[in-house]
């Protein structure tokens, strides 16, 4: 089931600055996660409830550089996770230490993500 969910909460906090020439770099942060509002048992955790969202938001940081030619922006960032909910146990959601194969991420695009 390919389903995006009814509830959407999304965080992003960009500190954005000017390297040289066209290039700019940026620091971020972002958290969120989407929620279902009826019960599917293919998402036994999809479900939103009061008392248990705020614990199945994730959190993310990074850092990224964008080529600004004032009219289109091309950028890539290297995204960390921080807090990964899926995880049973609290030690295991939050990472203090990284992997880089299951732990970054690279994007790239082209225009601000916001």
């Amino acid at each position: 089931m390919n389903q995006s969910g009814d509830i959407k909460f999304d965080l992003n906090v960009e500190a954005r600055f000017k390297l040289f020439w066209k290039l700019e770099g940026a620091a971020f942060i972002d958290a969120g996660n989407i929620w279902t509002i009826k019960a599917y048992k293919e998402q036994p955790e999809g479900q939103f409830q009061w008392s248990e969202f705020y614990k199945q938001i994730g959190c993310s940081y990074g850092i990224g550089l964008r080529l600004n030619f004032d009219f289109f922006v091309i950028r890539v960032d290297m995204g960390l996770k921080l807090y990964d909910p899926c995880y049973e146990t609290r030690s295991e959601r939050w990472r203090s230490s990284f992997n880089w194969k299951d732990d970054i991420a690279f994007h790239f695009a082209v225009g601000y993500p916001f």
